[in-house]
């Protein structure tokens, strides 16, 4: 089988929120692309990974497969069995409570450094951003509004400039984006969010920091409660609810 993952390139950002296009190997490609599939609910939380059926899905051979997957098991997306090969991790309602107790105070402090230093240029990038992200939640684009989500809590911690906070936060972002895509599935949610990100932009105008850190700390805390609640959901049986979908609808729209 031909080794040939697909894309070859990867969204980065630099320090004023600009898109980066940088060339990547093949073993960072696959790590990608499943680490992706893993946080978008593309592969379910507990789901065994059929490693023969997802290597030609990615059109890649089992060696680049199977050593992605040790590097997602490292990061505590993946559960590596002793011969009985691979599961996506987990998802319990305590491991969330105690990762946003952590990942919100140190976003409200991103947030309160950015309100204290961002400039007019990088104000009139993130606010850019935002308006994009209201027109794809507008259109019910959840997957569009995730990346742009993603993309503005990133640009508040490099406006921040604080490296040793972005170090901090770097460790903890792949398991926070995982639980922060699964409280965007409910739509009254998103709209609670979007009222955050609109107040944080007010806050950041005024440089005020002491509102700008209590209105992010908040964000997060609820976006963590709002995780929490579908985990219980899903642990109760109930996945069902009408106002929130179930685990096989993760990849729906709206």
């Amino acid at each position: 089988m031909k080794d040939t993952a697909k894309p070859r390139s990867r969204r980065k950002y630099d320090t004023r929120g600009k898109l980066i296009i940088t060339r990547v190997s093949l073993h960072e490609q696959v790590v990608g692309l499943v680490r992706q599939m893993i946080v978008t609910g593309a592969l379910p939380v507990g789901e065994k990974i059929r490693v023969g059926e997802l290597a030609q899905e990615l059109d890649v051979s089992l060696t680049p497969l199977r050593e992605a997957l040790k590097v997602l098991a490292g990061e505590k997306l993946v559960e590596l069995m002793p011969n009985r090969g691979a599961r996506v991790a987990a998802m319990t309602v305590e491991g969330v409570q105690e990762l946003f107790t952590v990942i919100a105070g140190i976003e409200a402090l991103a947030a309160e450094l950015a309100a204290e230093r961002i400039t007019e240029e990088e104000m009139a990038e993130i606010e850019a951003e935002h308006a994009k992200m209201a027109l794809h939640h507008q259109r019910g684009e959840r997957d569009e509004y995730f990346d742009l989500n993603r993309k503005i809590h990133d640009m508040i911690v490099t406006f921040a400039g604080n490296e040793t906070l972005t170090q901090i936060r770097a460790q903890l972002s792949i398991q926070a984006e995982r639980a922060r895509f699964l409280s965007v599935v409910s739509g009254t949610h998103r709209m609670e969010a979007m009222k955050d990100h609109e107040d944080l932009m007010e806050a950041f105008h005024a440089r005020d920091s002491k509102k700008a850190h209590d209105i992010w700390r908040q964000h997060l805390i609820s976006s963590g409660e709002e995780t929490c609640r579908i985990l219980r959901l899903w642990e109760n049986e109930a996945a069902g609810d009408d106002q929130i979908p179930g685990k096989s609808e993760l990849n729906s729209t709206g």
